[in-house]
């Protein structure tokens, strides 16, 4: 892996390998989402270690929604660059893009971006927050937009903190294309090789975990190829520590004609403290599309909805679709 860095910004090369991919030789959303947070996690802890005073490391508490524009395959070469776009008082932005490079013609895409938000914490305590060193902005306008999207953020934090629901399990023999017949569980032992200097999880490595369950789901559900398109916000409520054993599940909350929501929990428990309660740690949507063999989308079969909470569900992921949807266009016309 190659990287190059300067004061607040990285980038980071990497050829995708096949392991890197699904069995039809597109990169997994999860891998791209890994590599975009340890670019991040780097630029932001180097950045917080710019001042005197302990040291740190910048902490993950929030991914903002994160567009897959382009899959990426196998033998491509990942370029992933970040760059500190705001910070306040205890917290940082970092945005960062993917561009994929077919190396044989030399055709390069945007295929990813992504805003991340984290926190620098001590080396000699976890718990402690450090300072941030601010940034020096192109203007004032730059600055006051920055301000705008962390207080957006941690609006949004706190709302979704506000809402956690338990996971219910699939009754007997779910009926096919009903949200119990798809949801799917992955159960992960935390070792050493997933953790920071903290011993506490990486955030890419949750996000990796995350991804593979949506995955999961979203094949169940269509029984086709399918890619990751876009992940709504993911909020950090909680560490998870090493010897923590963690339960990742995904559930289908809403379908339109060519995309499924699917809801994804990370739950975490200690293996040696009985007498500790699992606590919800991580919650994000995950947005998949479902493709052909030449990479086109395919149409989704509609959820079966049963009972008042599915229905609900149903709703709010369907306001969601077309919030996203109307800031796209927006984006487009603004581009045009």
């Amino acid at each position: 892996m190659l990287v190059v860095q300067a004061a607040s910004s990285l980038q980071l090369c990497r050829i995708m390998r096949p392991d890197d991919a699904n069995i039809v030789g597109n990169v997994h959303g999860g891998t791209i989402l890994k590599m975009i947070e340890e670019a991040g996690c780097i630029v932001g802890t180097r950045h917080c270690n710019t001042q005197d005073g302990d040291r740190c490391m910048a902490a993950l508490v929030r991914v903002e929604k994160t567009e897959f524009l382009y899959p990426v395959f196998i033998g491509e070469v990942a370029h992933v660059t970040a760059e500190i776009t705001y910070t306040s008082k205890h917290s940082l932005e970092v945005q960062v893009q993917v561009m994929s490079e077919n190396i044989l013609t030399g055709v390069k895409k945007l295929a990813n971006k992504a805003a991340l938000w984290y926190v620098p914490c001590s080396l000699k305590n976890v718990d402690k927050i450090m300072d941030v060193p601010p940034i020096k902005y192109a203007s004032a306008e730059q600055e006051e937009l920055g301000r705008k999207r962390y207080g957006a953020q941690k609006m949004e934090r706190q709302e979704t903190k506000a809402r956690i629901e338990d996971v219910v399990p699939p009754p007997p023999n779910p009926g096919q294309h009903t949200v119990g017949f798809s949801q799917s569980s992955l159960i992960h032992l935390v070792g050493p090789s997933d953790c920071t200097i903290h011993n506490y999880v990486h955030g890419g490595v949750t996000m990796k975990l995350m991804d593979e369950v949506a995955g999961i789901v979203a094949a169940r559900h269509c029984s086709t190829n399918i890619v990751t398109a876009s992940v709504d916000a993911i909020n950090f409520h909680r560490k998870i520590i090493k010897g923590c054993v963690v339960t990742v599940t995904g559930r289908l909350t809403f379908t339109s004609n060519k995309s499924m929501e699917i809801e994804v929990f990370v739950d975490a428990s200690s293996l040696m403290e009985a007498g500790k309660e699992k606590y919800r740690a991580v919650s994000a949507f995950f947005t998949y599309i479902s493709l052909d063999k030449a990479n086109k989308a395919l149409p989704v079969p509609p959820l079966k909805i049963d009972g008042e909470e599915e229905k609900r569900r149903f709703e709010e992921g369907n306001a969601r679709y077309l919030q996203s949807k109307a800031k796209r266009l927006a984006e487009k016309e603004r581009q045009e």
